[in-house]
């Protein structure tokens, strides 16, 4: 099972960085009219659980309902709004992001275990 946390609101942004000194978080951008992105979903639930990502968290964030937020993300992480996509958040920075099918939990698994 996927451990969808979801982001609603601006101010767990703050969160998000704070958290990411700590342990490698992930974001996952959808958006809910999209059968693009509701592909890429479905492959990241169905991969999470032999992905090796347990300690990191993933927040889901919903475009159409809470656009503003995917655009402080990319104004804060200085990365290009896409959808479907994917934000690996480490120390504070993006260090991965991918859309649509090019999103690949083995890569950030790489990532994140090296």
């Amino acid at each position: 099972m996927t451990p969808w946390q979801h982001l609603t609101e601006s101010e767990q942004l703050t969160d998000i960085v704070r958290e990411s000194y700590e342990h490698p978080v992930l974001i996952f951008k959808h958006s809910t009219s999209c059968s693009i992105s509701a592909a890429a979903k479905g492959k990241v639930e169905r991969q999470w659980g032999d992905a090796g990502l347990e300690s990191t968290k993933l927040y889901y964030l919903d475009l159409l309902r809470f656009r503003p937020i995917s655009n402080e993300i990319a104004d804060k992480f200085g990365i290009r709004h896409e959808s479907p996509q994917l934000l690996l958040i480490q120390n504070g920075e993006c260090r991965y992001n991918a859309s649509h099918m090019g999103i690949r939990l083995n890569e950030v698994a790489q990532m994140v275990n090296a």
